[in-house]
């Protein structure tokens, strides 16, 4: 589920939320199904380092927001650097792009369901409504939750799309700009005018 400031989705996970918890927070987890880790002691308040493809991104920005283990995480999401755009494949016009939106924030709730099963859900807010980034992630959390998800109940996260464009992952490899969505919106509804007229 999603509005035009942010995202929410919810999974279910055969796993106890303490496993799910350290697949959050983990590195040698988060690098299976994610492909980065995060280097924090978790406190809240404490900065955050995002390492991604050799590409370490911090900032004073990047702060633990809540955590309470094994049921809340949430954090600021990373700056839009160009150490971070060179490392994930990303173009100077979209980083650019992306680094004028506001910072945004996900939270992570974790709720036990039963004896073998845990309730997952994510909130990533704080959006610019229309914004590139909610596109990208829009794209990029179902894979990013369904790895995590595969990866706690098999052992194996999913293997990682092929990308024709070489462009990162993560939803990166999709994007549009404001600009060349506002150009195909225009000849959209420029062809649906002309076909209605004939």
């Amino acid at each position: 589920m999603s509005d035009d400031r942010a995202i929410t989705y919810t999974l279910y996970i055969q796993a106890d939320p303490s496993r799910v918890w350290q697949a959050l927070t983990d590195p040698a987890l988060t690098r299976r199904y994610w492909g980065l880790s995060f280097e924090t002691d978790w406190a809240v308040g404490s900065a955050m380092a995002w390492v991604e493809r050799g590409a370490r991104t911090s900032d004073p920005g990047q702060l633990v927001l809540g955590c309470v283990p094994d049921r809340l995480l949430s954090y600021t999401w990373h700056t839009f650097s160009p150490q971070w755009a060179a490392s994930v494949g990303v173009d100077e016009e979209l980083r650019s792009e992306l680094a004028k939106e506001p910072r945004t924030k996900v939270t992570y709730e974790i709720e036990p369901v039963g004896d073998t099963l845990a309730r997952l859900t994510i909130r990533h807010d704080g959006f610019e409504p229309g914004g590139t980034l909610i596109g990208m992630c829009r794209r990029a959390w179902p894979m990013l939750a369904s790895s995590l998800k595969t990866l706690l109940e098999t052992g194996a996260p999913l293997p990682e799309p092929q990308h024709e464009t070489g462009q990162g992952t993560g939803g990166y490899e999709a994007h549009e700009t404001r600009e060349t969505r506002e150009t195909r919106e225009t000849r959209e509804t420029r062809e649906t005018r002309e076909t209605r007229e004939d």
